[in-house]
């Protein structure tokens, strides 16, 4: 009788096979939790000794003119580690994370203007923070994952998805963009730069209307009364002509002057409000336009003036490109945000795409925290929904006002 060992078995030809050796068929993810692991260790000492050289480095030689610029290429360099640690939890642990805001942009100020924005770069903080904190952890973590691997095998899974637990939590914290507030700074410094640009736009602009237009017809106006007074005696009746056009270069350089000052903020704004300035506008557009103002106060004079000028440009859009038969304006509030919707029944097409005068209003708007949205599909109608924040002032009511007007231009 032939014995055979306990869990041996026959193949087809009767030759007794022995057992499998058994299979650890761990799942692919713990396998990478436990590649994670091992690697924390050489990764967390070069983070370690890059983030102290450059910070004692930089530190012990800012009395001088080169310690700053070491600091802030050290934080850079910082930034390009935790970018590595964040692309490694996504491929190994399997962290969806979004990365940080890039660096704020430094309008002006040349070396000293990059110096100072590098310094205070919380990005690249957080993750010489984090190189720090990671050698120790490091060690921990590769110790035991060592361990756990020739003497720890059937509790390896657990040890390993506990350790990378703490990993995803290290890497999120640190490592993550900081809410929206990262995010938000950048915008400021984008919208700030929106509007530095913008009003030095519009200072060239007063001054190129001022240069070509009334102040030339001024110029004008002052040679001619010369010329008025030099021929009073021998010629008056040539000098009575030229004071009548004089008189008429008068009218006109005044008209160009009030349509400048209409440009930059009109009095009737001021005085009476939204309802009856944007009826003033509609007045002279080419397109029937009906107004609807229903606010029962004022919102602050910079949103006041930005939403005025928003449906001045709308409206002459209207009259220069859609074709359209008839308009619509509604101004109302909803909580603490200013509405403006203007409709017209043209062509459509319109689009804040490239250099347009679309694109303008986007980014002015965007520049207090507004919105700038364009529904205008080809063959139209074309619906223009802006956004601003109300910002509360102290003055008259502008009341509710529903205004039908033609334009003549």
């Amino acid at each position: 009788m032939t014995s055979r060992s306990p869990g041996a078995d026959r193949d087809g030809d009767g030759a007794e096979r022995l057992p499998r050796p058994p299979a650890f068929a761990f799942p692919a993810q713990t396998w990478r939790e436990i590649a994670h692991l091992l690697a924390n260790l050489p990764l967390g000492i070069v983070g370690f000794v890059y983030a102290l050289t450059w910070l004692f480095v930089g530190i012990g030689m800012s009395i001088t003119v080169v310690g700053l610029p070491l600091l802030a290429l050290g934080l850079l360099g910082s930034r390009l580690f935790g970018r590595f640690e964040r692309g490694r939890a996504r491929a190994l642990l399997s962290v969806r994370i979004d990365e940080p805001s890039p660096m704020p942009r430094h309008r002006g100020g040349g070396f000293l203007g990059w110096l100072w924005t590098s310094l205070r770069d919380p990005v690249g903080w957080r993750s010489s923070l984090y190189a720090v904190i990671r050698l120790p952890w490091g060690i921990f973590t590769f110790v035991v994952t060592l361990v756990a691997l020739f003497v720890g095998w059937p509790v390896l899974p657990w040890i390993a998805r506990a350790l990378t637990n703490a990993d995803r939590a290290l890497v999120r914290g640190l490592l993550s963009p900081s809410d929206e507030l990262e995010r938000r700074i950048v915008e400021l410094e984008s919208d700030r730069g929106t509007v530095v640009d913008t009003a030095a736009a519009d200072l060239r602009r007063i001054e190129r209307d001022l240069h070509d237009g009334a102040q030339a017809r001024l110029v004008a106006l002052a040679m001619g009364l010369g010329l008025a007074k030099e021929k009073l005696e021998e010629d008056p009746e040539a000098a009575a002509r030229m004071v009548d056009e004089a008189h008429g270069e008068v009218k006109l350089a005044l008209r160009e002057l009030r349509d400048l000052a209409r440009g930059i903020h009109p009095a009737v704004l001021t005085d009476r409000g939204l309802g009856a300035a944007l009826s003033s506008v509609a007045a002279r557009c080419t397109v029937p336009v009906t107004v609807s103002v229903e606010l029962a106060d004022r919102p602050a004079p910079a949103i006041e003036g930005i939403a005025y000028f928003t449906v001045s440009e709308l409206l002459q859009n209207i009259s220069k490109h859609s074709g359209a038969r008839s308009a619509q304006v509604e101004l109302w509030r909803s909580e603490s945000r200013l509405l403006i919707q203007v409709r017209d029944d043209g062509r459509g097409g319109a689009t804040t795409a490239g250099g347009s005068g679309l694109a303008g209003l986007t980014e002015r708007l965007g520049s207090v925290d507004g919105r700038f949205v364009v529904d205008s599909p080809p063959g139209g109608p074309t619906t223009v929904t802006a956004e601003l924040p109300w910002r509360d002032r102290t003055g008259p009511a502008a009341g509710s006002a529903v205004s039908p007007g033609i334009c003549r231009g």
